[in-house]
């Protein structure tokens, strides 16, 4: 039979914390302006009841004390609004806690820790301890900061589908607010594109940016569909320099949704 030494103290502590970075996350990502002593009266929750897991209980009354245990803390740390505030932030919350549990399983798989139920066992200081201090603080900041910007900028991409000399041209777009380039005179927005087309008829228009200025070389498009937007007669320049956005080759100008 197999001893395995436990110390509560420093399992509830651990438990605490990770609730804890948990639930700073789902504040920062959702925005919730709330105390730091509602969060962390949620995250103390979320670590005592660690030890409900030493009783000996069904797989499916585990289940349900976990959820129980998951709507406390964020009743406690965010508060009641409505079922639709609170269903929000259930749901960031255990989003938030599988990226970071994902995390810490993997570490503890690679570095070859013994695992008995939902304890991992090693000679010497536990990964857990140093998941904590040193690896949760980087994964929370790069989840955190790609989930604000994913948020932020979510409602700016679209599908677009162009339509040129009987053929047709799929791009993933992005609707830059920066993109004000118009034709002279006639004062019709462009939109850009990283693709060559082949295009009966070409014509130049200047135009001014950050890196300087110069002259982007268009060509007129049957129509385009944005998502379910028919617009025809579009005016397209074709860009040189790639898009840094990842995964985009079409840059939107707000004009064109604006008509």
């Amino acid at each position: 039979m197999i001893k395995i030494k436990i110390y509560l103290d420093l399992l509830m502590l651990l438990n605490f914390a990770f609730d804890l970075i948990l639930l700073l996350a789902v504040s920062i990502l959702l925005r919730r302006n709330v105390s730091i002593y509602k969060i962390l009266g949620g995250a103390l929750v979320g670590g005592i009841s660690i030890l409900f897991l030493f009783f000996n209980i069904s797989s499916l009354m585990l289940f349900i004390y976990k959820i129980i245990i998951s709507i406390l803390m964020i009743l406690i740390s965010f508060g009641y609004k409505n079922i639709k505030y609170t269903l929000k932030n259930f749901l960031y919350l255990y989003m938030t806690s599988i990226v970071l549990g994902g995390f810490l399983y993997f570490l503890n798989v690679e570095f070859s820790y013994e695992q008995y139920g939902l304890v991992f066992i090693n000679k010497g200081l536990s990964i857990n301890v140093i998941f904590l201090i040193i690896f949760c603080p980087i994964i929370i900041y790069i989840y955190v900061k790609q989930g604000l910007w994913l948020k932020n900028n979510y409602s700016n991409y679209y599908n677009v589908t162009l339509y040129y000399n009987h053929k047709k041209y799929l791009f993933s777009a992005f609707l830059d607010t920066g993109n004000n380039l118009t034709v002279p005179l006639t004062n019709k927005p462009v939109i850009l594109i990283n693709k060559e087309i082949k295009a009966k008829q070409f014509f130049y228009i200047p135009y001014k940016g950050i890196n300087g200025s110069g002259i982007i070389k268009c060509f007129k498009a049957d129509k385009i569909i944005i998502n379910n937007l028919e617009k025809e007669n579009i005016i397209v320049g074709l860009m040189k320099e790639k898009i840094k956005i990842d995964g985009i080759d079409c840059l939107l100008n707000k004009k064109i949704l604006e008509g």
